[in-house]
Formats: structure tokens, sequence, C-alpha cells
């Protein structure tokens, strides 16, 4: 059984999009499970009905907009880098509102049922693959994994929504009497869980480099320091999210691939440039390509 797990990472989603299209298009790897964190549930659905042309066009088009109700920040330019400021008037207002976050993502909620259909959620119901989306329950301190097979079509828009909710920035989602966020904060790269579902083998799409080659921005204020905290346990997360995955596979005896991006691509993943996007998904394939990646699976090294 052959599982493709896409990691969190906001706009370098579109990275991900373009190894994937590699694997699935010119490999022809045929998968039965998807699984993907954040950005990642984003584009599992489209790619297990091979729709990878339609997935990259709503990635390689989205922008602050697209994604935000209510943006929190705002997007300057330092030193030739994205970086962001806080919004001050937009996160008071939308306090004063009653919000639990400094910022709302509805717009991504309606993205989400706009391009993926009831039509296409039956077609892959019906299928032999199963997709499934991580998220993190903070009411029960525990994550969560949703299959496509459990849950109605507006359950599941909803499971994807809420894995991508990069609180407190984005939506905080009181679902089932609990509250739900960023499948990320407690799973950010779910290898463990596809192999404990079945998985012998397992091509993991990581949406950072493999070993850390940069030094954050000073934090300029109380945001910065928060958004800097944030990316720093995330990081940390995902190493060890690695490391267990490694120790199952070797315990289950599955192989494992990974694909990491080969340069730093940001160090903001919630500014979502058009144009940058559809340069690492170009990025993303040009990558997957030049590895010559065959069909030889690789040992899990100790």
């Amino acid at each position: 059984m052959r599982a493709l797990v896409i990691s969190g990472g906001g706009s370098k989603g579109a990275f991900a999009g373009g190894v994937a299209q590699y694997l699935i298009r010119d490999l022809h790897k045929d998968y039965d499970l998807y699984l993907g964190t954040s950005t990642g549930s984003l584009l599992v659905s489209h790619l297990a009905l091979e729709k990878v042309e339609k997935i990259k066009e709503i990635y390689t088009s989205v922008n602050q907009n697209t994604i935000f109700s209510h943006c929190p920040f705002v997007v300057k330019k330092q030193f030739g880098e994205d970086t962001i400021a806080i919004n001050h008037f937009k996160v008071l207002t939308n306090l004063i509102k009653g919000s639990k976050t400094f910022g709302e993502s509805k717009n991504l909620k309606k993205l989400i049922r706009k391009v993926f259909t009831v039509d296409e959620f039956d077609i892959l119901k019906a299928s032999k693959k199963e997709v499934i989306v991580t998220v993190s329950n903070l009411s029960l301190n525990t994550v969560e994994y949703k299959s496509i097979n459990d849950f109605s079509y507006d359950d599941f828009c909803d499971w994807v929504w809420i894995s991508c909710n990069y609180i407190p920035f984005m939506s905080l989602v009181r679902k089932n009497g609990c509250d739900y966020a960023d499948g990320g904060f407690a799973s950010m790269v779910p290898i463990e869980e596809a192999i404990k579902r079945g998985a012998t083998h397992v091509d993991a799409i990581i949406l950072h480099t493999e070993t850390s080659i940069y030094n954050r921005m000073p934090a300029t204020s109380p945001f910065n320091a928060l958004t800097n905290l944030f990316s720093f346990m995330m990081d940390r997360i995902e190493y060890q999210n690695i490391k267990i995955g490694k120790y199952e596979a070797k315990f289950k005896n599955a192989t494992i691939s990974f694909y990491y991006t080969p340069t730093l691509l940001t160090t903001n993943s919630l500014v979502f440039n058009k144009e940058q996007m559809k340069q690492w998904w170009k990025s993303g394939y040009d990558y997957a390509k030049s590895r010559e990646i065959d069909t030889q699976e690789i040992p899990v090294e100790e």
C-alpha cells in the first residue's frame, strides 16, 4: 500500500503541488492513501482525483483576500524579503466583534466549497482511495485524523478548512463541542499515521529544507516575536514527526522517500503571492524531475 503525505507550510504548498505533479503525472504513481496537514490538506483531494491542472490553477491564483476575510497583518518589504506587520485597526475591530483570534479565514472556507464540488466528493468517496486531513483538537489536547470515508460533504469541507487555520492569525473553529485549529500544531507531517493505516511505502513532501540554513530576522514588535515563536514550534514539531515516522517505518518494515525543499522558499508562509507561487510550483516539478526518481524504493536510514 502506497501513501502520499504532504506537510503543512502555507503558501509553500505550491512547491508540494509541483512535486506531486511529477510523481503522479510523470512517474504514474498510484497511491492508496493521501494524507495532508494544513496546506497539504488543500492539495490531497484534487491529487487523489488526479486533477493536477485544476489544483495548480487554484494554488497559483490565490492572494491574501482569497484566504482572509479579516487579515490581521500588512505585508511589507524589508531587505528584499516579504515581512508582516500587525494591522492594528483590523485586529482591534476583530476583537471588538468578539473574535477569539486576530484574524479570520472565512474566505478560505468559501473557496474550499467552491473548488471541491459535491460530485468530486462523491467520486472520491466511492473510490478505493482514502483522503485524510489532520486537525488539532485543543479542547481534548489531541491530534485527530479525519477520513473522507467517515463524513458528509459539508463536514469534510469543514475539516479541510480547520486543518489550515493557523491560529491566532486565522479562525478558531468550534465544532462538535470542541475548539479546533491547524493540524500542524499536533502533526506537521503525518507519516506515522500513514504507516499505522497500512502504508508500506510513503512519499513524504516536506515543505522545509532538510537542514536549517537561515537565521530569522530580529523581532521588531510583539507581533513579530509571536510569529517567530510559532515558526520555531512548528519546525520542532516537524522534526519530531519525521523522527517518529522513520522509527515507525523501521518497526513496520516500511520505506519512505523524502522530498524536502532544496532551498529556502520563504520565512513568511502566510504571504500569498501569485507570481511567487507559480514559480514555486515550477520549482517543485523541476526539483522532483532532477532527482531522476524511479520506482525503486529507498530504505529508511537508521
